[in-house]
């Protein structure tokens, strides 16, 4: 039997998110019938020693094999780091993945990718002229459900979609978290777009720009509104259209995001000339959705698909990097980088028509 191919990661960052990751990371890939790749945490960064020993000994199992930095350079400089996982403060993306990119280290960052599709486009620039791969982390792509979903919707056996609804909200409870806290703070990117926003949008892409007959064409119109929180200016409640109508295609999504309200049941509703497609809450990491045919209203079969797996969905995308990396790919074809495009000119358009602008500075590139 074939040795699988192991990546090497470098852990920057050791927030919630990061902790996720390196947890599923530690998973067992033969769990998930994945015998072809494998992985190995081989350093973390943070902003001191004791932090990133203390990650590693709480999550990575106190691997002594695990180097501790007190900086993010010493990772990008680590020569047993192949591949770094961002998991910082949206605002931080851009300056970190750069810095890793003139590393020569292979890029999963966190999502939302970047603050604006400018930072965007010079962090692709710089990965192609230093030879490198990068992807977003949106992992909710690369999960067994998304995967079935997409490949039901292409099928044809529902015909075209249609029209799609998706949201994520979360009760923050905004009056009761300091105003410094990334999802207020627009030094941050804080509010509820970047933060949420990718999650009703990944469906959108998958069910709508990734299907066949929209032939890889940008939304032909988005519409978008924020109402804002009177505490520190950031988006609270947005909501947006995106049409796509360029080519073969003509479908809308409608979507949302909340800061002070949860989410509720489905979480995605798509849409198709001979049936629907509804994806249990929480979007992010759904782990069942179910399929009715339709006969004009009348619904003549319905079916619920479940998923089960150990780990909590973050593994997939690692899975994905590293077959990437071993197969000497640029980028991903489940989630390449005009799919990140797509995202971050939206969001662009979304906050330009909801006057959201971040403070001077915190956009790199403009």
């Amino acid at each position: 039997m074939t040795k699988p191919f192991v990546l090497r990661w470098g852990i920057i960052s050791t927030g919630r998110i990061a902790n996720c990751f390196v947890t599923d990371l530690l998973v067992d890939p033969e769990t998930r019938n994945v015998t072809d790749v494998a992985h190995k945490v081989t350093a973390v960064g943070s902003r001191s020693v004791q932090s990133a020993q203390n990650f590693i000994t709480e999550y990575a199992k106190g691997d002594k094999s695990i180097k501790a930095y007190g900086s993010y350079a010493s990772v990008f400089a680590d020569p047993n780091v192949d591949a770094v996982y961002i998991g910082t403060p949206h605002s931080l993306h851009y300056e970190n993945a750069l810095d890793a990119i003139k590393a020569k280290k292979h890029v999963l960052c966190e999502k939302p990718v970047t603050l604006n599709a400018a930072e965007l486009r010079s962090l692709l620039a710089a990965a192609k002229e230093h030879g490198v791969f990068f992807m977003e982390a949106l992992w909710t792509r690369f999960q067994p459900l998304a995967l079935e979903v997409k490949e039901i919707s292409e099928s044809g056996v529902l015909g075209a979609p249609l029209a799609l609804q998706a949201d994520l909200s979360d009760d923050f409870q905004l009056h009761r978290i300091p105003k410094t806290h990334r999802i207020l703070d627009p030094a941050f990117g804080g509010g509820a777009l970047l933060d949420l926003g990718p999650y009703p949008l990944i469906w959108a892409i998958l069910a709508l720009y990734e299907h066949p007959a929209n032939q890889g064409a940008a939304p032909s119109n988005v519409s978008g509104t924020m109402l804002k929180t009177p505490l520190t200016g950031v988006d609270r409640n947005t909501s947006f259209t995106v049409t796509f109508a360029e080519r073969e295609l003509a479908a809308q999504a409608i979507l949302s995001c909340n800061l002070n309200v949860t989410s509720y049941q489905p979480g995605v509703i798509i849409r198709y000339e001979k049936g629907t497609i509804t994806i249990a809450s929480p979007i992010y990491c759904p782990k069942s959705f179910t399929v009715q045919y339709l006969e004009g209203s009348k619904v003549t079969k319905e079916e619920t698909r479940r998923f089960e797996y150990v780990g909590n969905g973050w593994h997939f995308q690692a899975d994905e990097v590293a077959r990437c990396v071993r197969d000497k790919k640029s980028e991903s074809s489940l989630w390449g980088h005009d799919k990140s495009l797509v995202e971050m000119d939206i969001f662009d358009e979304v906050r330009r028509q909801g006057n959201y602008k971040f403070p001077p500075g915190v956009e790199k590139v403009v």
